[in-house]
């Protein structure tokens, strides 16, 4: 005969621990002496324990969990680092594992310093770059940090970088000229990245700035932005020519041509021989200084030309 759908539920859905007394009384003999003889489950403390005591007794017979190093070599499918304890663990890793070990720690590493990057970035001022010029200790304070300091700026927060060890010449007899061509990949970098915005330099370099289009016209910068520094510092600036068009692409096909170039003059350059700072500092040649085309930091360019000729208004 076929059993009852009742009973099917019952049997499914019924938890004996927590109903013992109906689980008895469904034996199949339907008697009374079938429900003395149903299994106990070891005594009858067990069977008058409540459901919150059963739960705890259950867990506590709960396996141990496996060690550290038997879940690792689980989770590498590595039976051995189970086995294995102190030193010789660690020199099976080592011996098996060192390609995944390096990648984790340089995948550690960048992000570590990269979340401390963004933690200590300062926001910079002004960028300024000394070309062809070797500031000592005093000048190179004065040229960065000082002028943070005069802007009245939080030093915890802003900064005024300074570029130095940059270097252009063509004189092949300069001890400088083996470090032309990085100091000129850095300098395009910069430029490209808007991360440059005044450069001091000597005239070489004020040559090869003016030539190559780098630099703003100062008289219609100066005159537009603060026509009370344009009238203080204009004895001071300084001419110099800009290339629109030469034949040095051709010349190098083709040694027979002579070079030739459409030029124009614009006023590119500031003589800082009256600044306090760098008459200080005892330079030999003049220093000149030079605002990058492309700069996005105008304001903070005129309070550095300020603060810079300070002294000479």
């Amino acid at each position: 005969m076929a059993e009852p759908v009742q009973n099917l539920s019952r049997r499914f859905f019924r938890n004996p621990f927590l109903y013992p007394s109906a689980s008895a009384s469904e034996s199949p003999s339907g008697s009374s002496a079938a429900t003395s003889e149903s299994p106990s489950y070891g005594s009858s403390a067990a069977a008058s324990e409540s459901p919150s005591q059963h739960i705890s007794r259950t867990r506590s017979e709960k396996r141990p969990r496996p060690s550290a190093g038997k879940r690792l070599g689980k989770w590498l499918k590595d039976d051995s680092l189970g086995t294995l304890h102190g030193w010789k663990k660690v020199q099976h890793i080592l011996a098996y594992y060192k390609f995944p070990l390096a990648v984790l720690c340089l995948l550690l590493y960048f992000t570590g310093s990269n979340i401390y990057g963004q933690l200590t970035r300062k926001d910079v001022l002004l960028y300024t770059a000394l070309v062809n010029v070797n500031a000592g200790e005093t000048l190179a304070g004065q040229l960065g940090p000082d002028f943070t300091d005069y802007l009245e700026a939080d030093k915890a927060k802003c900064e005024t970088q300074l570029y130095t060890g940059l270097y252009l010449t063509d004189n092949e007899l300069n001890e400088w000229h083996e470090y032309t061509y990085a100091s000129r990949m850095k300098i395009l970098a910069a430029i490209e990245g808007k991360m440059m915005d005044v450069v001091l330099m000597n005239r070489e370099a004020f040559d090869a700035f003016s030539q190559n289009g780098y630099l703003l016209d100062l008289d219609s910068f100066l005159a537009d932005r603060d026509p009370e520094l344009y009238r203080t510092l204009k004895p001071a600036l300084v001419d110099n020519i800009v290339i629109l068009e030469d034949n040095a692409d051709y010349m190098a096909l083709d040694d027979s041509l002579s070079y030739s170039a459409v030029t124009e003059e614009h006023c590119l350059g500031l003589d800082l021989s009256g600044s306090p700072y760098i008459g200080q500092a005892g330079f030999e040649d003049t220093v000149y200084l030079g605002i990058v085309a492309n700069t996005p930091r105008a304001d903070a360019v005129i309070a550095y030309l300020r603060y810079l000729t300070a002294g000479a208004e």
